[in-house]
């Protein structure tokens, strides 16, 4: 795509560099768009509040505390200009690295890449059509989306295009894939975002290793070559390792993100205006980071937040009016078909009847081998009405291989699927009109008019005292009568249910009855249908289902694809429900601050402060008990070797003393703070119990009481060497002895946050290095012991979603019965290296609490992981210690606060 630009005054780029990545600046800047857009000079007709009326982008970012953009322009493709600017500024390996990877080129940068992964996902993302989807899609583009998506590629074009690539971070230090791109190529990135619920985790193997009878799942050369032969001289055996990568997907719809997001009405705020709190638990590394800014194109959009990186418009945000935030939901965004095949003919499937072909098309990629050219190697992959086929066998032994007998008809049958979120053209103009909005009509017309949040619920409050939730995520819309019989199959086969609780949606692609009911909005379930909420007290989400937004008014009746009704709810929601009905009880220590103070009324202080009251359901639920039982035992508890990990083997000593562990946790303030002792104590031990002994708890969960039950640790050997919660203490002790951990340690001992790197993708993982001291971080896993200020462990050797080295620490596993045999991990991560404790690297992300005053909103947060990925920049762990230090600062938003804040050492001027 050509792109008319008039040429920038010469600058020099060491004085940019200093100055700009210190983003001590204001920073005015023009640029230049496709010419071929409707924004053209020639076009007389152009929308100036969308784009340049002589064709030229001129945006003025302002950096205020901790490095945050405030961007400012007179048209959108301008906003979105100095956003794209901004964030390559901040994140350009991060940018640059995730373009590689929508364009399906890590093979070719990257090389294979461990057991082949950069050559499964290329080949995998050219079948789900994320580039080619992205080229197609680009001309349907709305004006507005359009003007985002050059503008944003215009931004990060001119950064890359001034700054020598030998100043670039290390990561991507003159490295050929940083270079410009295309507004294709940033529609690439937004399919990928779109199917992080779903066809990313095909991507991995389940796509690739999916070939009908008599043909071959490995790569072939598309020239001859003398060999195909990996950087360590082993042949590639791609086929297995996406086989292999496949059997590891234990859930679809799990997928490891979470969030809490509470909606307070006028009845419990100070001034009977709306409240907010927000608190996304997403990646510390990789393009998942949520990255803050404000864009504002006066008297068309004034809205701050944070959106994932590379979208053109934040899109966790407030604006004058209206706050909102997103949890990932339960729903499901693709559904599975089991396709009835014609006897004899593996690429012919019948429906309704009706012979349809199962089609094929031959893809190529580029592969790094060492050698001085890259290897072009192709595969042939097959389709069918729906999308890709599946290698459910790989997945699940409970499928058949392709030409099987069916699990749906008892018939040869092969699988595929359809994606909700294939197709994402509309994901800005959604997050654009809610950004847009006044009050909750126009946020409810964004999903009147079909918008979708993708995989998100959305949680709402505004300045007339409302509280909405909606799961405004893609599902599929399936007919009455589709329904009914996925209702049935589940109620009369447990094989079939489990299939359906582990993610898999099996519908019977034989008949059209199992097709999505377009409608009007294009087979996703339209706004009447979908669970939503609107109330003047609270509604609340912390990735439960729709069901218990608010158990006064329980939402039922709707689609099974949005997830479990009078189900049990996770520990993560009943705390904060709890929390949300004793606004004033601080739990189990009287030095907490209650959730809203002693008024009852919630401020924005008080909801960040929520967040970090680093409260736990489960510490809540049974550390009285387990301290009770303590004070009974006089004997040496027996540890039975299955409650230990394997690997590395931790032996049991047979029997322990557990009084020790009684001291800590007799100590301990039932909170995740970093001065907390005995806190890590329990989180090894409610890790053994829930897993060891699932059937302990004598009281049965109730619908009618979701938030108190499923309770009651059984009495059978209270107190004695027999006791469950006991002998899981004992174990607990054992662990972290072998660990290298003191029982009476403080939590910011031994839990830390410490970015790391160093090291370009492609490079040896094992040379990536620490590039900040540890920093204490509080906070407790969400999973293992319900802490409401959810953190965890990552084990990955590489930056979520990136081939980016990182830092990873070995973990203690175990292994569980057969026949599943499936591995987990002890007490949340635990590294199994001596006195490493725990390397934080997900949860609280963006964050804030949010009040509408007479004067506007109020807010106070931070990003906890900082706004930069460049180790080199002033931002990279700023606002990491102070989230250590819970030092939150106040979110600017007038324009006479951000003019009070601008940061000191000047500003910044880029103009032609």
């Amino acid at each position: 795509m050509t792109l008319l630009c008039k040429p920038f005054r010469n600058a020099d780029k060491g004085a940019l560099k200093a100055v700009g990545l210190a983003l001590a600046s204001s920073i005015l800047m023009t640029g230049c768009f496709d010419g071929s857009s409707s924004s053209s000079d020639s076009d007389s007709s152009v929308n100036e509040q969308l784009f340049p009326a002589d064709g030229k982008f001129e945006a003025t970012i302002r950096r205020t505390t901790n490095g945050v953009p405030h961007i400012k322009a007179d048209n959108l493709a301008s906003a979105a200009f100095g956003h794209g600017y901004a964030q390559a500024q901040d994140n350009v390996c991060l940018l640059a690295e995730a373009f590689v990877k929508a364009r399906s080129e890590r093979a070719k940068y990257f090389g294979p890449g461990d057991n082949s992964i950069n050559i499964i996902n290329d080949f995998s993302y050219k079948a789900q059509e994320i580039l080619s989807g992205a080229k197609a899609e680009f001309p349907q583009l709305s004006e507005e989306s359009r003007a985002m998506v050059e503008g944003f590629t215009a931004g990060y074009n001119r950064y890359v295009n001034e700054t020598d690539p030998g100043t670039l971070p290390v990561e991507c230090r003159d490295q050929p894939w940083v270079k410009e791109i295309e507004p294709t190529d940033l529609l690439a990135h937004y399919r990928i975002v779109g199917q992080f619920a779903s066809g990313a985790q095909f991507a991995t193997g389940v796509v690739f290793a999916a070939v009908p009878p008599g043909e071959v799942a490995d790569p072939v050369p598309a020239q001859p070559v003398t060999s195909l032969e990996g950087e360590s001289g082993n042949v590639l055996r791609v086929a297995d390792a996406a086989r292999m990568n496949a059997r590891k997907i234990e859930n679809f719809v799990d997928t490891g993100l979470a969030s809490n997001a509470w909606g307070i009405g006028s009845e419990l705020t100070e001034n009977g205006k709306g409240a907010l709190l927000a608190n996304p638990h997403f990646p510390y590394t990789g393009h998942r980071r949520l990255y803050q800014s404000q864009l504002t194109v006066p008297g068309y959009l004034n809205v701050n937040g944070a959106g994932l990186l590379g979208t053109a418009i934040p899109l966790i945000n407030f604006n004058e009016n209206l706050a909102w935030s997103h949890t990932v939901t339960t729903s499901r965004r693709f559904t599975w078909y089991e396709l009835q095949l014609k006897p004899g003919d593996p690429l012919t499937y019948i429906k309704d009847g009706v012979e349809k072909p199962i089609t094929s098309k031959t893809f190529q990629i580029e592969v790094d081998m060492g050698g001085p050219e890259p290897v072009v190697l192709e595969r042939t992959f097959w389709f069918s009405e729906y999308g890709p086929m599946l290698a459910a066998k790989e997945t699940n032994d409970s499928f058949p291989k392709w030409g099987g007998t069916g699990l749906v008809n008892e018939e040869p049958a092969a699988y595929t699927y359809r994606d909700a979120n294939a197709n994402t053209s509309g994901l800005l103009d959604t997050w654009l009109g809610m950004s847009r909005a006044s009050n909750l009509e126009e946020f409810k017309d964004v999903f009147r008019q079909c918008g979708t949040t993708l995989w998100t619920n959305s949680t709402y409050t505004d300045d007339q005292g409302n509280a909405y939730y909606i799961d405004s995520s893609s599902v599929p819309n399936l007919s009455e009568a589709t329904i009914a019989v996925l209702n049935l199959k589940r109620s009369l086969s447990s094989d079939f249910n489990e299939l359906f609780k582990a993610g898999v949606t099996l519908l019977d692609g034989s008949k059209s009855r199992d097709d999505w009911v377009e409608g009007e909005c294009a087979g996703l379930v339209p706004f009447e249908d979908k669970p939503q909420l609107q109330r003047t007290d609270w509604v609340q989400n912390s990735n439960s289902s729709h069901w218990s937004t608010n158990p006064d008014e329980f939402l039922t009746g709707f689609s099974p694809l949005f997830g479990a009704e009078n189900a049990p709810i996770n520990p993560r929601t009943r705390l904060g429900i709890k929390m949300l009905r004793n606004p004033t009880d601080p739990g189990l220590d009287a030095n907490t601050k209650p959730p809203a103070g002693q008024d009852g009324k919630f401020s924005a202080r008080d909801l960040i402060d929520t967040i970090w009251n680093n409260r736990a359901w489960y510490a809540e639920q049974f550390l009285p008990e387990l301290r009770a039982r303590c004070a009974l035992i006089s004997e040496p508890v027996e540890v039975p070797q299955e409650l230990l990990p394997s690997d590395p083997e931790v032996t049991s000593p047979g029997t322990q003393n557990v009084a020790a562990g009684c001291d800590a946790l007799n100590g301990w303030n039932g909170t995740y703070d970093l001065t907390s002792t005995g806190a890590h104590l329990f989180r090894a031990f409610i890790d053994i119990y829930n897993r060891s002994f699932p059937d302990d708890l004598e009281t049965e969960f109730d619908p009618s009481d979701p938030v108190y039950t499923p309770a009651d640790p059984s009495t059978v050997g209270r107190g004695s060497a027999d006791d469950a919660m006991l002998q899981s203490l004992a174990a607990a002790m054992v662990l972290l002895e072998d660990a290298g951990i003191a029982l009476d340690s403080q939590l910011g001992e031994v839990q830390y946050y410490q970015p790391s790197g160093g090291v370009p993708p492609g490079g040896d993982p094992t040379s990536a290095e620490a590039l900040a001291s540890r920093i204490p971080w509080h906070g407790g896993d969400g999973n293992v012991e319900g802490a409401f200020n959810a953190i965890g462990v990552v084990d990955s050797n590489f930056a979520e979603d990136t081939r980016i080295p990182r830092v990873n620490t070995p973990e203690y596993i175990g292994v569980t019965s057969p026949p599943e045999e499936a591995e987990f991990r002890f007490a949340g991560g635990l590294s199994s290296n001596n006195t490493d404790g725990w390397l934080i690297a997900r949860g609280t992300s963006w964050h804030f609490g949010l009040e509408f005053t007479e004067e506007g909103p109020q807010a106070y947060g931070l990003t906890s992981y900082s706004q930069s990925s460049d180790a080199d920049s002033d931002f990279f762990v700023d606002q990491s210690m102070r989230y250590s230090q819970k030092d939150a600062r106040k979110l600017f938003f007038t324009d006479e606060e951000i003019e009070e804040n601008l940061l000191s050492n000047g500003e910044m001027t880029i103009s032609n």
